[in-house]
């Protein structure tokens, strides 16, 4: 009887700690689980708080600056800030060829372009849309060469009104007079989204000299004349809503229509001066003075992005397009453009870009 009674007190004993390691068991599980989730929504917030060296002032009044450079930039333009790189968008881009480079580093889509050959060389997620940025400036400028000469000269006035808090901008203001080809410098160096509403409204008014536009009526009507040419080029996957890349629903390209963007600008001598240019000083009509630094880090020769053979082009950074970069390069005698879209990061765009390159033959 002893035994019976030691033998089920031993059984008892047993389950008591069996269960007892499970509940311990479910707490860490649970407690893990917790962190986990809790760990991934920091990194998001992390993410989505990420802020660009911008000057959030807006002190555009007057151009008081020595320079203005990428180490000041905000929300829309790193020119900005949190990116939204989607995973459907990734899943298909990883799909398009064994030779994927994505996802390391990250990012929505990245083509390389053969101008000598006229056609993509390398190709991932080449046609998935996506939104363009500052990337948008190169059409802008287009459009503006196309209706105005360089050496126009082009007075600022209330179209600044138009400009996006905490727009990257070029520190224009009311009142200064400015050559076509030193705004243009302004808006593709600095990318700022003040010289890309003089454009659009210098621009449309010129077209439309006999009619009285408001601001909001010629930039309306410039970018019919950007979706225009963008038809005339060939980007039949894209559309313009803005003269400056602002996130907007009716707004977006895919990386392969970015691609013939590009080579239709470096058809301009002037557009292909100004993207290849690291820093540039200009003195205004109006006698006003400003130096302009490139967003594009390619060329800077203190940055660990340079390359000696790249040639310029353009950055661009808002939400929902996350860090992109257009760049062209020159290479044993042959153009090639490349067009990274949707990177986590800036450092990621220059990385994606030069593994890009680095596929040209």
């Amino acid at each position: 009887m002893k035994n019976r009674i030691r033998v089920f007190a031993a059984a008892v004993c047993a389950m008591v700690i069996m269960s007892s390691c499970s509940i311990f068991q479910t707490g860490q599980t649970s407690k893990t689980s917790s962190e986990s989730g809790s760990s991934v929504s920091q990194k998001n917030q992390e993410k989505e708080s990420q802020q660009d060296k911008s000057d959030p002032s807006g002190e555009n009044s007057s151009i008081t600056p020595e320079s203005s450079s990428d180490s000041g930039k905000t929300s829309q333009e790193t020119e900005n800030s949190k990116t939204s790189a989607d995973e459907s968008s990734k899943a298909s881009a990883e799909s398009s060829g064994e030779s994927s480079i994505i996802p390391t580093p990250y990012c929505r889509s990245a083509v390389l372009y053969s101008v000598d050959d006229k056609k993509i060389i390398y190709d991932d997620g080449a046609d998935i849309v996506t939104a363009p940025a500052s990337m948008t400036k190169l059409l802008t400028a287009s459009v503006m060469l196309n209706n105005m000469n360089e050496n126009d000269i082009v007075t600022v006035g209330s179209e600044l009104d138009l400009v996006h808090a905490d727009s990257s901008i070029c520190y224009i203001s009311v009142g200064n007079q400015i050559k076509v080809r030193d705004l243009l410098t302004g808006m593709l160096l600095n990318s700022g989204n003040d010289a890309a509403y003089t454009a659009a409204v210098t621009t449309a008014r010129s077209v439309h000299s006999g009619e009285e536009l408001s601001d909001t009526e010629a930039v309306d009507i410039f970018c019919g004349m950007m979706n225009s040419l963008a038809s005339q080029i060939g980007m039949n996957s894209s559309h313009f809503s803005t003269p400056d890349g602002w996130d907007d629903d009716d707004q977006y390209i895919t990386a392969s229509d970015m691609a013939k963007l590009c080579e239709y600008a470096l058809g301009f001598p002037v557009i292909r001066e100004i993207v290849g240019t690291y820093q540039k000083s200009v003195v205004f009509e109006s006698g006003e003075s400003i130096t302009w630094t490139n967003t594009n880090e390619l060329l800077d020769p203190d940055s660990a992005y340079y390359c000696e053979n790249a040639i310029g082009m353009k950055t661009g950074t808002t939400d929902n397009a996350g860090c992109c970069l257009a760049a062209a390069f020159e290479k044993d005698g042959r153009t090639y453009i490349s067009v990274v879209t949707g990177c986590g990061t800036s450092s990621d765009r220059y990385e994606m870009t030069l593994k890009v390159f680095n596929k040209a033959k």
